[in-house]
């Protein structure tokens, strides 16, 4: 069993960057790929980044290439989402998932979730 944790969420001004994490805890938890994905209101779940367990393959959904930088700690089973130049269409819910099987989270259907951080973004 895994358990996933955000933080980091809240309001930010159009331009302007925010950080969120993810801690993760539980026996092999840093052996799962991890990652995010968003969810607006009267949208489908989103894609956003995802990070292997060693940390050096990450993707990227298209709408967040180039702004959004995904990293991990595996010290601290912990994965950030550095997020830049924050739009409003960025604003939504963001949660971490982990699954050992990365096809599997890349399509949503990962093993565990976090609660999920809210992300607003307005002037």
């Amino acid at each position: 069993q895994v358990q996933l944790v955000e933080s980091g969420g809240g309001l930010a001004q159009p331009g302007v960057s925010l950080r969120l994490s993810c801690e993760a805890s539980g026996r092999a938890a840093q052996y799962y790929a991890m990652g995010w994905f968003r969810q607006a209101p009267g949208k489908e779940r989103e894609f956003v980044a995802a990070i292997s367990w060693t940390g050096d393959v990450m993707s990227y959904g298209d709408s967040v290439k180039n702004r959004f930088g995904i990293s991990r700690d595996n010290t601290r089973i912990m994965i950030h989402l550095q997020m830049n130049n924050l739009k409003p269409e960025d604003t939504a819910v963001y949660y971490c998932a982990a699954d050992g099987n990365i096809p599997d989270l890349l399509r949503g259907e990962a093993d565990y979730w976090g609660q999920g951080t809210q992300v607003t973004v307005s002037s």
